[in-house]
């Protein structure tokens, strides 16, 4: 049975089209077609002139929902509540995220996401471990004293252990053994270059050779100097995929607008969100519109991708169609998924409705609509 989503405003690879009807079949799009050439068998779902748009993808998010994932008991369940609270926001892909802790708590992740795997909603695509290999000199929230230096004993350990699920590593390359970034550059794991104090000329060596990425732009790396330029201007001129936070507090609006300006279609965005925890490494306390560690280091946001969206358009500047290209095509680029990120016929059917109020109205997950 083929479904048609129709009186919609349709946000898909940097455009925004109107008269337009999108037609599901299954878990896949298999047309975008004129309104007025809906077949006449087809069910019929009318958006009410609310924005379509591709299903949002968050490739670093700690927590959604109680308990924190990675807290003290890395679950299976913490996961599943993960799927749920995500989708309810309309983040239809996400990495769950496991910070620098200790090699038990990370194995328990590690467990915890194998033995899930085969029961997850579908949502969750896979693990990030940010750390525990990077710079302590950059460490920001994470514990200096669980900071380490890879072994291609223990990554090869890991990346065994997990099956094919650890998708991303954030780490500090100029720390790490060559060895060890050819392994998991081979291994199809993304590398991305975090909690680095990395020099200009460290960056341009390891920026795309074999380092894909940069984790949370500005945050937990050393700032630019105009007799020391650092690591900055070095992602400005390889332009790697490069996340960033766009919660006004983690990163200042202006400064999001000069690394747009700067990296174009490589900068994505994350909300490198957590949840409050009282128990374990970190125990996340809510204040006001951030988290902070119980020193009052800032440590996670408490955005949506959603949210992070409108930042981008009613802060940054950015239309909306490009920021929404940086919550979806963007990351889905990143991880090489060819059928996430845009609204076209052969992608997934994974869909966000929302208001111009940047409110979330309906959502549909693997061909299925939940209507309102």
């Amino acid at each position: 049975m083929i479904t048609a989503l129709t009186n919609l405003r349709l946000i898909s690879d940097g455009s925004i089209t109107t008269g337009k009807a999108v037609l599901i079949e299954g878990a896949k799009i298999i047309g975008v077609i004129n309104d007025t050439q809906i077949p006449q068998d087809a069910i019929r779902i009318n958006l009410n002139n609310n924005f379509l748009a591709p299903g949002l993808i968050d490739l670093q998010i700690y927590g959604a929902g109680k308990p924190l994932f990675f807290g003290g008991d890395p679950s299976p369940e913490a996961l599943a509540q993960m799927e749920r609270t995500l989708l309810a926001e309309g983040c239809t892909g996400f990495f769950a995220t496991i910070a620098t802790n200790t090699d038990d708590i990370i194995e328990r992740g590690i467990d915890a996401i194998v033995n899930y795997w085969d029961n997850r909603v579908g949502n969750l695509l896979g693990l990030h471990l940010e750390g525990p290999y990077l710079n302590p000199k950059r460490c920001g929230a994470h514990p200096p004293a669980l900071i380490k230096k890879a072994t291609l004993a223990q990554v090869k350990n890991w990346i065994e252990r997990g099956k094919g699920l650890i998708k991303m590593i954030t780490l500090a390359p100029e720390l790490q053994d060559a060895e060890v970034l050819t392994y998991l550059n081979q291994q199809g794991v993304v590398l991305s270059s975090g909690h680095s104090n990395a020099t200009y000329a460290e960056g341009k060596a390891f920026l795309n050779k074999p380092v894909q990425a940069v984790t949370h732009l500005y945050n937990a790396m050393p700032p630019m100097h105009h007799r020391e330029p650092g690591y900055i201007p070095a992602v400005f001129e390889e332009r790697p995929y490069t996340s960033i936070v766009a919660d006004g507090v983690h990163v200042d609006y202006t400064m999001i607008r000069l690394a747009k300006r700067e990296l174009g279609d490589k900068l994505f965005l994350i909300t490198d969100s957590v949840s409050e925890s009282n128990k374990g490494t970190y125990q996340h306390q809510f204040k006001i519109d951030r988290y902070v560690m119980p020193d009052g280091t800032l440590s996670g946001s408490c955005l949506t991708m959603l949210k992070a969206v409108q930042n981008c358009v009613e802060h940054v500047g950015i239309d909306l169609a490009e920021a929404v290209n940086m919550a979806t095509l963007y990351p889905a680029q990143l991880i090489k998924s060819a059928t996430k990120g845009k609204v076209e016929k052969g992608f997934d059917a994974d869909l966000v409705v929302f208001n111009d109020a940047f409110e979330f109205v309906n959502l549909i997950f693997k061909g299925v609509t939940k209507t309102t």
